[in-house]
C-alpha cells in the first residue's frame, strides 16, 4: 500500500503456499498480532517474529515445507522483549535440538555464484580469533561442510581449501604459530577421513579466479576472511547459507535497512537468491533421499 503496488494476497497453509504462488501472494496467518510500523522497529513485535520462525521450522519439520528462508530482523527489539540467542542462526538450531533432542552445530556458508566461504569462528572479536581456534573446531566446522556439500549441494567429493590465519599461511612459523600448530593438524586429520582438504594456504591469493576453480568451497579462519571476498565478488548476490540443520535454511545477505523502508529503493537482488538456492538445495536434497 505505501507503493502503490497492486498484488492479490491470499491466506492460505504452507503445504497450499506452492498452488497460491503463480496468481497471488501466498500468507500463512499467524496468531500473534503484528504492529505494522514500517521503519521503526518496535518490541511489540517479538512475538509475531519468533513465531514466525517457528511456524516456517515446525512445516520444515513436517515436510509441509522444503526449505527455510529468513529476512533480516532487528535482533535489539527481541533482546527488549526478552529473546535469549544471539541471533536467527542460534535460535534455529536450538528449535532443531528441540526436535530432535541432538544438539546441532550450525556452520555459516556465504554463496555465490563464483565461490563459497565458510567463516570457522564468527562473530567474535578478531583479538579474540586466536584464542578460539582449535584443530576440533576447524576439524567439525569441515566436516559439516563437506556433507552438506554433498548431501544439499549436489558435489560428490567436495574440495575444501583451507585458508591460513597469518599472513602468508604463517611462513613456516616465521609470522605465527597457529598455522603450523592449530591449521594444518586439522587438515591432517580431515585428509585421514578422506576428505579432500588442503592447506593451510595464503590466504591473499586464495580468491582470485584461478584460485578459485581448484575449490568448492574456502573454509576461513574469522569472519572477515571470508565475508569480504564473498561481498565484494557478489554483494547483490550473496546468500547466507545454515549448515548442519536437519533443514535447509538460507537468507540474504544483508540487514534491515529501516532507513529506506518504504522508500521503494531497496534491492530485491540478495532475497531472490535466497529464495532460487533455497529451492535448488531442495531439489538436490530430495534427489539424494530419494537415491
Amino acid at each position: 500500500r505505501l507503493l502503490g503496488i497492486s498484488l492479490p494476497v491470499v491466506e492460505t497453509t504452507s503445504a497450499q503456499a506452492a498452488q497460491v504462488f503463480a496468481r497471488a501472494l501466498p500468507i500463512v496467518p499467524l496468531t500473534t498480532r503484528c504492529i505494522d510500523s514500517p521503519g521503526r522497529p518496535d518490541p511489540a513485535n517479538a512475538a509475531a517474529t519468533i513465531e514466525a520462525i517457528d511456524r516456517a521450522v515446525a512445516d520444515c519439520l513436517a515436510g509441509e515445507a522444503s526449505a527455510v528462508v529468513t529476512c533480516p530482523i532487528a535482533k535489539k527489539p527481541l533482546y527488549d522483549a526478552g529473546f535469549r540467542f544471539p541471533g536467527h542462526t542460534e535460535y534455529l538450531a536450538h528449535l532443531a535440538a528441540r526436535h530432535s533432542g541432538v544438539q546441532a552445530m550450525p556452520v555459516m556458508m556465504l554463496a555465490g555464484p563464483d565461490l563459497r566461504t565458510v567463516p570457522v569462528t564468527i562473530h567474535i572479536a578478531l583479538a579474540e580469533v586466536p584464542k578460539a581456534l582449535t584443530t576440533e573446531l576447524i576439524v567439525a566446522t569441515a566436516r559439516i561442510t563437506a556433507a552438506d556439500l554433498i548431501g544439499r549441494f549436489g558435489i560428490a567429493r567436495p574440495r575444501l581449501a583451507v585458508a591460513g590465519l597469518n599472513p602468508h599461511a604463517g611462513e613456516g612459523g616465521a609470522m605465527g604459530l597457529e598455522d603450523e600448530r592449530i591449521v594444518r593438524p586439522a587438515v591432517d586429520i580431515l585428509r585421514a577421513e578422506g576428505i579432500d582438504a588442503f592447506g593451510p594456504l595464503p590466504a591473499d591469493t586464495l580468491f582470485h579466479a584461478r584460485a578459485r576453480a581448484g575449490y568448492d568451497a574456502a573454509l576461513c579462519m574469522y569472519h572477515d576472511q571470508a565475508l569480504i571476498p564473498a561481498k565484494a565478488l557478489a554483494f547483490d548476490e550473496a546468500v547466507n547459507v545454515t549448515l548442519g540443520l536437519p533443514f535447509i535454511r538460507t537468507s540474504p545477505d544483508h540487514g534491515t535497512a529501516f532507513d529506506i523502508a518504504g522508500k521503494g529503493v531497496a534491492r530485491p537482488d540478495s532475497l531472490i537468491a535466497a529464495l532460487k538456492l533455497a529451492r535448488q538445495l531442495a531439489d538436490t536434497n530430495t534427489k539424494a533421499v530419494a537415491a
